[in-house]
């Protein structure tokens, strides 16, 4: 019999079921390190292998090519998913090794399952011992006839452990960063190392950062909403008209609808805006006509009352008066099927009011971006008289206005008194807000806890800092369950600014909306202190020009009081360059 250890290819049985009880119940293979879920690290370990099965609930989101089964019956533990792996390969042409891996290993690799085959040996299986010496029955390599012939032997292999089937001859063997994850204590020191040895990345610019979050962030799904729910939202799919307007042909002024060449004589009948007359106007009469009504059949033109004389029943066209009609055509502005607004367009008051024109009753969209407030701090008092070392929350109660002029509604607001766990806690059920709005905690103070528990929870730390001042300690991240998490500086007047600066571009890859051409104007005069990375101040228009208001104080809102925008001064500027602006919502 050859050396199982020599053959060239493997079968793999991936374990992805279980229910994760000592992690509250969670879905521990779809957990993410780095990242990447464990499921996925497991697959990729074995992406040698020539078929592999994954046992566990079926995943949408694997490759057609991956054999997924289940245990029988569900939940009836290891041996039961091995079992069901080993019905699921192929009896022939299989390959002589079997890897049986659990898909809890978050830095198992290709390397990790080559040290195992190469030292099968002579061994029925081999398994992996972890770095302080425990074997891990669930990451081994078996001899794939001697594992399905244990496994036959059993007359029932529901709710045995793997040890029930180990052979005697087996062997164990050191593999490097194999520790699994049975905790979520376990899960977060995995994240943490895994953060620890990612390269650091340099710190963004402005527009690099903005760039970076409208890349990285992924979409809200669409939504089919009616037009009274739809403003402050983003068209997923364009508008387009149910109806031609007008829809027949209706008087654009209050005047007469006459038919051929005047004089003519003046009917009794009106014709009133939403109603329609029967009766046809004959050549050489005319009837009276409200703006908006039905134009009668036989009419030829309308004229406005005062291009006409009346006299008694007769009318005649005034003397030098235009000749004019001013019916206003069916489909004159619209035909059915125009697109009344594209994809990308916010939903403003002009946009419903030309969707309920058109006659359309619902619209395709994402959004609007719904964000939840974190206040941090045991210093944050909301209300009622401060205690000796207190802040009043002068940020809470008006950052509404600033999160409304970045296009993001206001779900709630939380105060979080410091705590070692209080930001891992929220994060983890960060209610039905698309975006979490941090105020305080970003910089590496000892109560400043967001960037670790942000680590703890394997979020995408797209933005880390960026140069920038105020704001420089900004940070932005998405969350594995995908909410934006915004942590902005403590201080009121960076917080701000951070926020008008970031709140944009988070709203526009969230939506998909079409980018706002920046607001932009040049400086009278230069900033009376020069800076090697861009500043953000207060500006006051004065002409053609913005007039910087400087010194500026930051621990609070005062020089907004005065003041039109703020001007993102760039570093090395030139006065002859436009800036660009954020206007201020007053």
């Amino acid at each position: 019999m050859s050396d199982p250890s020599t053959d060239t290819t493997i079968d793999a049985i991936v374990l992805a079921g279980g229910s994760g009880r000592r992690m509250g119940g969670i879905d521990k293979p779809a957990s993410t390190v780095g990242g990447i879920s464990l499921i996925r690290r497991a697959i990729d370990a074995v992406s040698m292998a020539g078929v592999t099965v994954v046992v566990g609930p079926h995943r949408h989101d694997l490759d057609p090519d991956i054999v997924q089964t289940r245990e029988s019956p569900i939940g009836s533990g290891p041996v039961a998913a091995i079992a069901a792996g080993l019905a699921a390969l192929p009896q022939a042409g299989s390959a002589r090794v079997v890897v049986v891996l659990a898909s809890d290993l978050p830095f198992v690799d290709a390397g990790s399952v080559d040290i195992l085959r190469s030292n099968l040996g002579s061994h029925s299986a081999v398994f992996a011992a972890d770095h302080s010496g425990r074997t891990q029955y669930l990451f081994g390599a078996w001899d794939s006839e001697k594992l399905r012939l244990h496994v036959a032997e059993l007359s029932d292999t529901a709710n045995l452990s793997v040890r029930s089937i180990v052979p005697k001859d087996h062997g164990v063997v050191a593999v490097p960063n194999i520790d699994d994850c049975d905790t979520v204590d376990d899960l977060a020191a995995a994240r943490e190392r895994a953060a620890a040895a990612a390269p650091e990345e340099p710190v963004p610019t402005v527009d690099e950062a903005r760039t970076a979050l409208r890349r990285r962030i992924s979409p809200l799904p669409t939504r089919v909403t009616p037009l009274t729910e739809a403003f402050g939202s983003t068209l997923a799919e364009p508008i387009l008209a149910a109806t031609p307007l007008p829809p027949v042909n209706i008087s654009a002024m209050d005047g007469y609808a006459v038919a051929g060449e005047g004089p003519w004589t003046v009917r009794g009948e009106i014709a009133y805006a939403g109603t329609t007359i029967e009766k046809n106007v004959p050549t050489g009469s005319a009837m009276r006509i409200a703006t908006g009504a039905f134009v009668p059949e036989g009419a030829t033109s309308i004229i406005r009352d005062e291009h006409v004389v009346r006299d008694g029943n007769l009318l005649r066209r005034r003397e030098g008066a235009p000749i004019r009609d001013d019916t206003r055509r069916a489909g004159e502005d619209w035909s059915a099927g125009t697109e009344l607004a594209g994809i990308g367009r916010e939903v403003s008051a002009a946009v419903l009011s030309v969707a309920l024109s058109g006659e359309v009753e619902r619209l395709i969209v994402r959004g609007p971006v719904r964000a939840r407030i974190i206040l941090s701090g045991n210093e944050i008092r909301a209300e009622g008289p401060l205690d000796a070392g207190q802040t009043r929350d002068s940020l809470g109660p008006v950052l509404v206005h600033y999160l409304a002029a970045c296009g993001i509604t206001l779900v709630d607001t939380v105060y979080l008194p410091d705590s070692p766990n209080g930001f891992e806690d929220l994060l983890a059920r960060p209610a039905s807000a698309d975006v979490v709005v941090v105020v305080g905690a970003t910089g590496g103070g000892a109560a400043d806890q967001l960037r670790r528990a942000l680590v703890r929870a394997d979020a995408d730390v797209i933005v880390q800092r960026t140069k920038i001042r105020p704001g420089g300690s900004q940070i932005t991240a998405v969350l594995p369950s995908g909410t934006v998490v915004l942590g902005l500086p403590g201080n009121p007047l960076a917080a701000v600014g951070t926020l008008m600066l970031t709140g944009p571009a988070i709203v526009d890859a969230l939506t998909c909306r079409a980018r706002r051409v920046p607001v932009t104007g040049l400086l009278a005069g230069e900033p009376s202190t020069a800076s090697p990375v861009a500043r953000l101040v207060p500006v006051k228009r004065e002409g053609t020009h913005w007039r910087v208001q400087e010194p500026v104080r930051t621990a609070h809102l005062l020089h907004l009081v005065d003041n039109d925008a703020l001007a993102l001064i760039p570093a090395n500027f030139n006065s002859s360059e436009p800036v660009e602006l954020l206007p201020l919502p007053r």
